[in-house]
């Protein structure tokens, strides 16, 4: 049979030859159109593979980069120059000081001690991230309560006298470059906020027997604004603002060794001898306002107990298979117990029972550094000579009528 013959079997006999051409043309080209459409279909799965693909490669990389950025936390919270060399290294921050002040300042989950500790570096990375780290804070309109609030709630002062005269020095510039019609000079601000933070231990610490009036603080601040005074209504507003609320210590957020509290000048594990019970315990100890706290454990809020230094002494003493103790004592009334408390495990707060409080170091580096930490705290505010010195620059280069 020939193919004529094919195409009209195929066909109704009232087709035309030229129709039933026409009718075969149309089928091929929709076999060809199928066949494009298939073709189609196959380089959209394959392209739609590759996007898969492509994000499920971006995923990871960003999955990755999550568990790198949690590692350089955990990495600061632990040791802040080392995190930050981590974060830099990992190109999970640039390395300039704008970037790790944002990081600073942004990020969550990080331990308010370590920003304190990297900020007060006197390297000039540490500087500049300082000064990036403080414009980030806007204290425009704020008074000097309020933005001292805001400030020493992004991290911790540090213990070292240098660190918080630089960190406080850089905190002034800011406030006056935001308000520059409140002070003289920032030598004004730099002395007042003393003064408030000073005022905050007064009314709030409860070993701080003998409280600061409202014309005391007023007396104390004479003469700090360029030689003149102060207006006694905004030392007023200051004064009341501390009292009726203290300032917030922030708590720490990197699950990390530390308790909360305000500027110590020492803190670190310790071991000391029980009173009544002659065992060693360890604890957690922390120096600050002139007292000595020890805790349970890093996390707990309220101390196990609370151990006055004033009219104390400290000494190194030497005790059996434990060579690098220091010792506590009344040195003017021997034999008596030390005013001091403790909790206990019930929960009752009742006075101590020691005569003396023996502790040991674990190295004889870390017994003397108590030992000078806990004497240098005994003699005088640590705050004293910073604001002393700045006090005599102001008045002595005030002018004279």
């Amino acid at each position: 049979m020939t193919s004529c013959q094919l195409i009209y079997t195929r066909f109704s006999p009232d087709f035309t030859a030229d129709e039933r051409m026409e009718i075969d043309s149309i089928k091929t080209y929709k076999k060809d159109l199928l066949d494009d459409i298939q073709r189609l279909r196959m380089e959209i799965d394959n392209v739609m593979a590759e996007i898969l693909s492509f994000e499920s490669a971006e995923e990871n990389k960003t999955i990755e980069k999550s568990k790198r950025f949690s590692t350089g936390r955990k990495k600061f919270n632990m040791d802040p120059k080392k995190g930050i060399n981590y974060l830099v290294e990992n190109k999970l921050l640039d390395g300039r000081a704008q970037s790790i002040a944002e990081f600073l300042y942004k990020e969550e989950g990080l331990n308010k001690t370590a920003i304190g500790d990297f900020l007060g570096e006197r390297e000039e990375l540490h500087l500049q991230t300082l000064m990036a780290f403080v414009d980030l804070h806007e204290f425009s309109d704020l008074n000097l309560v309020q933005a001292l609030r805001q400030f020493l709630w992004s991290f911790r002062l540090p213990g070292e006298a240098q660190k918080i005269d630089r960190m406080m020095e850089a905190f002034a510039t800011r406030y006056c470059d935001c308000n520059p019609h409140v002070f003289q000079s920032t030598d004004t601000c730099y002395i007042l906020s003393f003064a408030i933070i000073m005022l905050n231990t007064s009314l709030h610490n409860p070993c701080v027997k003998d409280k600061t009036t409202l014309e005391r603080f007023i007396s104390m601040n004479k003469g700090i604004n360029n030689g003149g005074n102060l207006p006694d209504d905004l030392l007023l507003k200051l004064y009341e603002s501390i009292r009726n609320e203290p300032f917030k210590i922030p708590e720490d957020d990197g699950n990390d060794l530390t308790h909360t509290f305000f500027n110590p000048d020492r803190e670190g594990w310790l071991l000391k001898l029980g009173g009544r019970v002659k065992t060693w315990k360890r604890r957690w100890f922390i120096l600050t306002d002139n007292c000595l706290y020890y805790f349970e454990f890093t996390t707990d809020k309220e101390p196990r107990g609370i151990i006055p230094l004033e009219n104390l002494c400290v000494r190194e003493v030497t005790y059996p298979r434990k060579p690098y103790c220091l010792e506590l004592h009344n040195p003017s009334t021997p034999g008596q117990k030390i005013k001091a408390c403790k909790t206990e495990t019930d929960g009752r707060v009742v006075e101590g029972k020691h005569q003396s409080y023996t502790i040991c170091a674990t190295s004889a580096e870390d017994r003397d550094a108590w030992i000078e930490a806990i004497r240098a705290s005994v003699t005088k505010d640590p705050f004293y000579d910073m604001v002393s010195v700045r006090k005599k620059k102001v008045i002595n280069q005030a002018p004279q009528d």
